[in-house]
Parts: C-alpha cells; sequence; structure tokens
C-alpha cells in the first residue's frame, strides 16, 4: 500500500510548538520540560542546529538503568546522536522507514538549516488512519455512484 502525503501536510495538521533543549541542560530540566508539555521528547539544538533528540526512551535506559541521577547529568550526555532528521519534501513512507531501521519514535524536521518542527509515530500513525479513512470514503462514493470519477 503506498502511504501519499508528505512531512509538510503532518506539520501543516498538526501545527503546535516545538520544544527544545540543549546539551548543558540538566536532564531533570529537560524532563520536567517533557512533563509539564505532556511530551515524549525534546530536540537538543546547539548554536541553533540540532545535535540530537532527548526521549523518555534514553532517560530510562541512560540514566535510571545506569543509576545516575537526572540533576546531575547533562542532557548531552544522554542524547541520541547523532539526530535522524527529515525535510518537508520528504515523505511519510521515508519517514516511515527512517523510524523502523533506526528504532526511534521521533523525527526532528530540518529546513534549510533551521529546526522546523518534530514528528513522532503517533503523528505518522494518525496521517494514515486519516489517509485510509479518506480513500474508503472515495470507494464507497464510487461503488455507490455518489463519487464523480
Amino acid at each position: 500500500m503506498e502511504i501519499n502525503g508528505t512531512v509538510y501536510d503532518i506539520l501543516h495538521n498538526k501545527g503546535g510548538e516545538i520544544w527544545t533543549t540543549k546539551p548543558e541542560d540538566s536532564v531533570y530540566d529537560a524532563i520536567r520540560l517533557m512533563g509539564e508539555k505532556n511530551i515524549g521528547a525534546l530536540v537538543a539544538l546547539e548554536n541553533g542546529e540540532v545535535v540530537g533528540v532527548l526521549s523518555e526512551r534514553d532517560y530510562s535506559r541512560k540514566v535510571v538503568l545506569q543509576g545516575r541521577t537526572s540533576r546531575d547529568t547533562r542532557v548531552g550526555e544522554i542524547i541520541s546522536r547523532p539526530a535522524i532528521t527529515v525535510c518537508c519534501k520528504d515523505g511519510i513512507e521515508t519517514c516511515m522507514e527512517l523510524m523502523t531501521r533506526h528504532r526511534i519514535r521521533h523525527l526532528p524536521v530540518v529546513d534549510d538549516g533551521h529546526l522546523v518542527g518534530l514528528i513522532s509515530i503517533g503523528d505518522l500513525v494518525s496521517w494514515v488512519m486519516l489517509s485510509q479513512r479518506h480513500t474508503i470514503q472515495q470507494l464507497q462514493g464510487y461503488i455507490s455512484g455518489e463519487y464523480p470519477g
């Protein structure tokens, strides 16, 4: 099955803010921000460039399980590097393939060297479901003779 759409389509549909952190920030502050915003990841920026992604998975595996403390650990010590990124013109299937291959759940969106968004596996699933619903409606309309085609 081919999935139509681009990263731009998801961002346009999703809207919202992009929450970021810096490598020198404490993990505690980053995790607190994630909790306040009810999000699962932050993009790590250094001098305006995407250098990595901090996810709940990074926290649990690289802080909690290693016996570190979130107040004494810096974001730069545990972020997933290098960041796997996409651009607005990339297709949905490309995003799904990257997430599957790299076993990640978040993709920063970078265009012309600037962070313009972040898409999650949840965003992709929602897009696929919306796309399938649209296709089903078109097919039902075609079968019933209500769809001009």
